[in-house]
């Protein structure tokens, strides 16, 4: 199995988990140079730096190619575009209008998926988003989510590979509150009906249960960690992922 998660760019590289994959967050507010100098240092440390590319968070062709030569500059060589979730700040509103600009030539493409639907868009036009950007992609990544048997019917859906989106080890409350911030109403809904699953939760061992039930369906897991980091870590170790 492969295991990435993700860490914004304040992040300290001396608690990473020797994975390979680490992707970088570009958040609202945010400054995409934090982001393309976070990718340069992890590729110093021998780590595959996979910077976040948020459409509404780019003002305009300069400001994209700008970010996307730096990033090629430090030799990253994969990135995922994403819509972001914000008011656009410029001409762009979705990630498809980034794919056809062209300037990600030479590089490995990650595009998100949404199997719950996502609270910026409705599932009619998601679903266009998706068959317009899939030409684009390399693979997809998913938001996080609980419930085994809907990562199964959307990756049954799909032509590309598809990274499946996991919590780290975290509280139930948590899990509820980070649901909630996402709009993943079926995970919600998923721990309120399994209650006494969702408990053991609590455990350390919690994202093992979901990576069995689908492992047969892919290889690759990405880990949102929430913060939990060091967490994540010890999770990974204990159980011979890394």
């Amino acid at each position: 199995m492969n295991f990435s998660l993700e860490i914004s760019p304040k992040t300290g590289l001396e608690t990473l988990p020797s994975l390979k994959d680490v992707y970088i967050t570009f958040l609202p507010g945010g400054d995409f140079k934090d982001t393309a100098d976070k990718a340069g240092e992890l590729i110093k440390k021998g780590f595959n730096p996979i910077p976040h590319i948020p459409a509404r968070s780019i003002e305009n062709d300069n400001h994209l190619k700008e970010y996307i030569t730096r990033c090629k500059d430090y030799g990253v060589k994969q990135c995922l575009v994403i819509g972001g979730s914000r008011e656009p700040v410029g001409k762009f509103d979705s990630s498809i209008q980034l794919l056809e600009t062209g300037f990600f030539e030479g590089m490995k493409i990650g595009i998100a998926g949404h199997p719950e639907g996502s609270p910026d868009i409705s599932d009619s036009e998601l679903e266009k988003a998706m068959k317009d950007k899939k030409p684009y992609a390399d693979y997809i990544v998913t938001q996080w989510l609980l419930d085994p048997q809907l990562i199964v019917d959307f990756i049954s859906k799909q032509t590309v590979p598809v990274h499946v989106g996991i919590t780290g080890p975290l509280k139930f409350t948590s899990l509820i509150k980070f649901a909630n911030i996402v709009g993943a109403k079926n995970s919600i809904n998923f721990l309120k009906s399994n209650f006494s699953k969702a408990l053991d939760l609590m455990k350390p061992k919690d994202p093992n249960d979901i990576i069995r039930k689908i492992k047969d369906h892919t290889d690759h897991f990405h880990i949102y960690t929430f913060g939990g980091l060091k967490e994540t870590k010890k999770w990974l170790v204990e159980n011979n992922y890394v």
